[in-house]
């Protein structure tokens, strides 16, 4: 992707944390009790039992929180869709936006004529911004005229299940291209950091071997290790 996505934090042992949780509704022993009596095979096959059944509520007990920069705010826009999550963005209205930078989808980056006329309306429109800003507009009224496609960045924070939920539908094969990068870079980061918390983590094609889209792609992925190549 031309973004790049950080783990900046994430809760601390979260595979034991999500597992001596969903213990606790079944035991009569305290959380730390469970907790120190889960070791990392325990835990794993536990947390497999608890996706195959969906018992998936103990997952939100797991955070984790991404820097996000270099998305387009088409990409923000959607990703903000998702309200169980906590979002913190670059104004515009505070921040001057000093150069043209703007995210460039690959059908324009790869067509000479269409990305020589992208990049003049950019050239454009951000001379005509710093041209309202040399006229007194606050910045808050001359950002109306950036596009869509300009750059921006945010902190991002989602707990285990919501990221489960993310993953589902943005690394569907007919999610849009930028936001489908995002998912799939903050997927390796995840496993990564938590694996047995998102073993079977992406689209249903992936995670069920089936579509519920009313008009499938007709090419679904077959693996996580396809997903992420």
């Amino acid at each position: 992707m031309s973004g790049k996505v950080q783990l900046l934090a994430y809760t601390p042992d979260a595979e034991r944390v999500v597992a001596a949780a969903a213990k606790l509704c079944y035991s009569d022993v305290t959380a730390l009790d469970l907790l120190e009596g889960l070791d990392g095979e325990r835990t794993g096959g536990f947390l497999s039992h608890l996706r195959r059944s969906g018992h998936f509520s103990p997952f939100e007990h797991a955070s984790f929180s991404f820097a996000v920069d270099g998305i387009s705010r088409v990409c923000s826009h959607q990703l903000v869709r998702h309200r169980m999550a906590s979002y913190s963005q670059q104004s515009q209205r505070y921040v001057t936006m000093g150069e043209v930078r703007s995210i460039v989808p690959p059908s324009i980056a790869n067509h000479p004529e269409a990305k020589r006329l992208f990049e003049k309306i950019l050239a454009e429109t951000h001379a005509a911004y710093g041209e309202l800003l040399t006229l007194g507009i606050p910045k808050e009224d001359a950002r109306y005229i950036l596009p869509h496609g300009w750059e921006t960045r945010l902190v991002v924070t989602m707990n285990a299940r919501e990221l489960h939920h993310f993953f589902s539908l943005r690394l569907c094969r007919r999610a849009q291209w930028e936001i489908q990068d995002l998912a799939r870079e903050m997927l390796r980061l995840c496993l990564d950091a938590a694996p047995s918390l998102f073993a079977s983590a992406g689209p249903p094609c992936v995670v069920e071997g089936c579509c519920h889209e009313s008009r499938p792609c007709g090419h679904p992925f077959t693996s996580v290790e396809e997903l992420l190549a």
